[in-house]
């Protein structure tokens, strides 16, 4: 103030909150998206119905499919949303989870910052509680699985799933989901790299959930390109092209002046005869299955119909690297290159009826190192539903076996953390000490959550669990049953998940915790007036 009159630094319409103010708005906000996923936790979840602005409606129990579809406006909301997207990246499950806990840290420094700790020394005191977590995550909660225990695989991708809406089929799709995930993996350097991406899922309403399956091949959503050209080839010898089987314009403008009709037939032979070269350089590379990137001419079809050889056109680029990858062949830019070593095989190529849409399936690959996933369900909603805790569990399980580490579910990792952390707390000192504590507490909030969604009473259950965990009988597998709300010996429960998703959730959830808590200003600029209707871009016509 300069003799009483305002300096104004900002924009007119700017608004601006400081302080303390500011802080509690954001964790407020926060929180908001954090309780509304809440009660999606754990088997016993609910679900949420989103109705977008076109009014199509999405049923799930996702964390992360919940967020996304929402529109978050808050600033301090939308960070939180990065977190489910980044714990969904990385590990597939665990969205909600990192979400809660996010939302927890946040709780718990509120009443820190009220007792005048300040920020920053929150913050350290989280990042020491995260990096002791760790420790303990490696060193004594994890349990190392050996590769191929296909019975840890299946109880993790039951685990992902137990909490989604597909919870009557899911030991079927699990089962589908190890058999898939184990055909892809590879060992690259000494270490399992399993690529969920070589997995193409499709999906089919009509039919059960049950009645999902894995092909050992690959389904392309595409019908052969001619009525005349057989169903199935059996044998398929199969070239793969990612160039166009027609014929092209010239780059540069060109006429052609034509003085009588016979030289228009000369022209027209000329044409047919590239076409029969290119069915004859097809034909002689010893192809009975043609798949191209791009278009393939109507007369060539007909040619390639006459000769008995299935072809599928504008096939995308990603399914025909997956196709490479199943039956061994290679993608060749032009038909001439052709050459029988570039062909894959596969036991049989057909199209099959699927609902109301033809499909080509090409099954019977020796080795595949790329598979597909037919999944069926009785409404669009359910085949979603069932993507969705697919893609969690694949994920899941290829995550298990890039690491090899999984550490029981139901509570039970984060309760443990929570009681080694407090007691570990002291040895911190100073003032982060009530941050680690503050840490330990908001970990609780996981068994806290299940319980409830489960209809139990959450702080008996929070009681039982801690004693469970501490003193001379102190077992670091008992989580919730949540059948019955009893504490309970997770391994023999079969719930473990992989060691991947606690860490990153921790990671995560205290790292945007962090970012929210060391905002103390919030300038947020006037927002533009949309545009009025009917006003054109920029000119006047």
């Amino acid at each position: 103030m300069l003799q009483g009159t305002p300096i104004l630094v900002l924009k007119e319409g700017t608004e601006r909150e400081r302080g303390k103010g500011a802080t509690t708005n954001n964790i407020a906000a926060a929180r908001a998206v954090a309780d509304a996923v809440r009660s999606t936790l754990g088997p016993r979840g609910m679900d949420k119905m989103l109705v977008d602005s076109m009014g199509d409606i999405t049923i799930t129990n996702d964390g992360v499919t919940i967020l996304k579809e929402v529109d978050v406006e808050h600033p301090a909301a939308k960070m939180i949303v990065e977190v489910a997207k980044t714990q969904d990246q990385q590990c597939g499950d665990g969205t909600t989870t990192a979400v809660v806990l996010a939302g927890e840290l946040l709780k718990r420094s509120e009443s820190l910052l009220e007792q005048n700790v300040h920020p920053t020394v929150i913050v350290r005191g989280f990042q020491q509680a995260v990096q002791q977590a760790q420790k303990l995550l490696e060193g004594e909660i994890g349990t190392t699985v050996k590769s191929g225990d296909e019975g840890i695989l299946l109880d993790c991708a039951t685990t992902a799933m137990g909490s989604k809406g597909v919870f009557g089929s899911r030991d079927h799709l699990a089962k589908i989901a190890v058999d898939a995930v184990e055909k892809i993996a590879e060992q690259r350097g000494g270490k399992t790299v399993a690529d969920v991406d070589q997995i193409k899922v499709e999906k089919r309403h009509g039919g059960t959930i049950s009645d999902t399956e894995l092909i050992a091949g690959i389904i392309l959503d595409k019908e052969r390109g001619h009525p005349r050209m057989p169903a199935e080839v059996a044998n398929a010898k199969i070239a793969l092209l990612n160039s166009a089987l027609e014929i092209k314009k010239t780059e540069i403008e060109s006429k052609i002046n034509i003085k009588n009709p016979s030289q228009i037939q000369n022209f027209l032979d000329e044409e047919d005869k590239t076409f029969r070269k290119m069915v004859e350089a097809i034909k002689a590379s010893g192809a009975n299955v043609v798949v191209s990137q791009k278009g393939i001419d109507d007369v060539v079809l007909h040619y390639l119909a006459k000769e008995g050889i299935y072809a599928v056109k504008q096939v995308k680029e990603s399914d025909l690297q997956k196709l490479a990858r199943a039956t061994g062949a290679k993608v060749v830019t032009g038909f001439k290159d052709l050459t029988p070593a570039d062909l894959g095989t596969a036991s049989k190529v057909e199209e099959r009826k699927v609902g109301d849409d033809k499909m080509t399936y090409v099954t019977g690959c020796s080795n595949p190192r790329s598979v597909s996933i037919l999944i069926r369900g009785g409404t669009e909603h359910v085949t979603q539903e069932v993507e969705r805790s697919l893609n969690d569990a694949l994920k899941v399980v290829s995550s298990v076996l890039e690491d090899g580490v999984v550490c029981p579910g139901g509570g039970a990792t984060e309760i443990d953390l929570a009681v080694k952390l407090r007691k570990w707390a002291p040895t911190v000192g100073g003032r982060e000490q009530l941050a680690v504590e503050a840490f330990a507490q908001a970990l609780e909030v996981v068994p806290w959550a299940l319980s409830e969604n489960g209809g139990y009473d959450s702080i008996n259950t929070l009681i039982e669990l801690r004693r469970n965990h501490d003193g001379a009988q102190a077992n670091k597998n008992i989580g919730i049953n949540l059948a019955d709300g009893q504490p309970a010996d997770m391994w023999k429960l079969h719930v473990v998940e992989p060691l991947r998703v606690k860490r990153q959730a921790l990671t995560s959830a205290s790292e945007v915790a962090a970012m929210v808590l060391r905002i103390d200003d919030v300038i947020a600029s006037k927002k533009s007036a949309p545009p009025t209707p009917g006003a054109g871009g920029g000119h006047d016509h």
